[in-house]
């Protein structure tokens, strides 16, 4: 497993970390800690040195199994958390001093350690970002000793542009895969410049990049997949990056003709790593195979120029009028 510099953390991160908003289970199935388990060692023994989590990923679930596994390793992971979806709206008034090291305190506990190694602001509302007293807690926070590092997860460009007037901020997570390309126009240049590190989540578009998905896949009821595609839940971004289903399934069938159709998943991860302002990406896994396959895409060969084009004009052709204006 190649690794990169985390922005001005110090940290040398994996290439490829694990993703945990699925940890032990699927979509509306119940947690299982033995897999969960299983799948931390599995991402470590591959070479993974990085866990991405956050508060309310399995009720906590995902902090306390994740806690339970650093614990008994000599060499500890590195532990990325998110705060701040635990208030009851997205408003800005209620990212108190107090709502904070509340959460940042369960998470220490949730977690069995008494420094957090890294707390991002969980895709909090985008007036935040220009009221500086909120990052001034986090400063408090660092000062205390109670987290080593923060930044914030993002939805739009806009607010990563934002956050990196905070010089507290040290890094940025976002959405970037083969139909979110404005992170590489406008943020990565900006963000090496000020030494954030870039953590790229949802790098297959909620599944759609690896191309097994058809029309007439279906998803379970409580899928964000099925309850989410207009944003009914949260930002529709998040579910298949904001891209119409069937849209995104013709842009797959384009992508197939210039990857291999049975590993687009691969090339899809290995896309990403080819931008050098990414510090990591995070796939998820629900299981210790979906890791095991992920991992290989660190492997593959650089992608041609010719490939590289052809994802652009696809984006070009399908996804760039539907996404572009809006993350």
């Amino acid at each position: 497993m190649k690794q990169r510099a985390f922005g001005k953390t110090g940290f040398i991160i994996s290439e490829i970390s694990l993703g945990t908003w699925q940890l032990g289970s699927k979509w509306g199935d119940p947690f299982n800690e033995e897999i969960a388990l299983e799948t931390l060692q599995t991402s470590v023994d591959l070479g993974i040195n990085s866990f991405d989590t956050a508060d309310v990923y399995q009720g906590g679930l995902s902090e306390e199994t994740i806690g339970l596994f650093n614990n008994k390793q000599d060499k500890k992971v590195f532990v990325i958390t998110k705060i701040g979806r635990k208030l009851p709206k997205q408003d800005t008034s209620l990212y108190t001093k107090e709502a904070l090291n509340q959460f940042i305190d369960e998470s220490r506990e949730r977690l069995q350690v008494d420094q957090l190694d890294m707390v991002l602001l969980h895709c909090p509302p985008t007036d935040l970002y220009q009221k500086n007293h909120v990052f001034d807690y986090m400063d408090g926070f660092k000062k205390e000793g109670k987290i080593k590092h923060y930044g914030v997860s993002i939805e739009t460009i806009e607010e990563g542009l934002l956050a990196l007037n905070h010089p507290g901020v040290e890094a940025i997570e976002v959405i970037f895969n083969m139909f979110r390309l404005r992170p590489a126009e406008e943020l990565f240049d900006q963000a090496k410049q000020k030494g954030v590190g870039i953590i790229v989540r949802v790098p297959l578009a909620s599944g759609l990049l690896t191309g097994k998905f058809t029309k007439d896949t279906t998803f379970g009821p409580h899928d964000h997949r099925t309850f989410n595609r207009h944003g009914e839940a949260f930002d529709k971004g998040e579910t298949f990056s904001g891209v119409p289903y069937d849209v995104g399934l013709k842009a797959v069938e384009e992508l197939k003709r210039v990857f291999p159709a049975n590993e687009l998943n691969l090339y899809a991860l290995r896309w990403i790593l080819m931008f050098d302002g990414v510090s990591t990406v995070i796939p998820g896994a629900s299981k210790p195979e979906h890791i095991i396959s992920n991992v290989k895409a660190a492997s593959l060969p650089p992608l041609t120029q010719h490939q590289m084009d052809e994802v652009k004009r696809i984006y070009d052709d399908y996804i760039k009028a539907h996404v572009h204006h809006l993350w």
